[in-house]
């Protein structure tokens, strides 16, 4: 089927058929992914994503229970940017000295 480009302020448009638009459950206000492969434009629909609350998945996390918790995931040792060389983590400074410190900054 053959459509004509058509002006649309500094765009471009392309009306597309009725039932071509019901074909693949296309209604007003689908996003869609715009590809150029060669000289071919590709229109598909664009992956969405379910935004979830917070409150939602505690909630959810906590109807589970702690049987459905998965395993904890044994990575292996800190490598390259994961290692941390700090005071705390030499054991020169501990979480109290971090957190009582006066307003000048001082420990």
């Amino acid at each position: 089927m053959k459509v004509k480009v058509a002006k649309w302020g500094n765009s471009l448009a392309v009306r597309l058929p009725k039932a071509a638009a019901e074909a693949v459950g296309l209604s007003p206000g689908t996003e869609l992914e715009v590809t150029v492969e060669g000289r071919e434009l590709r229109l598909r629909q664009a992956v969405g994503y379910t935004r979830y609350r917070l409150a939602d998945l505690v909630a959810e996390a906590r109807r589970l229970g702690p049987e459905n918790e998965p395993p904890t995931v044994d990575w292996g040792p800190d490598r390259g940017s994961e290692i941390i060389d700090d005071e705390y983590s030499r054991g020169e400074i501990t979480l109290d000295d971090v957190s009582n410190k006066d307003a000048s900054g001082k420990r």
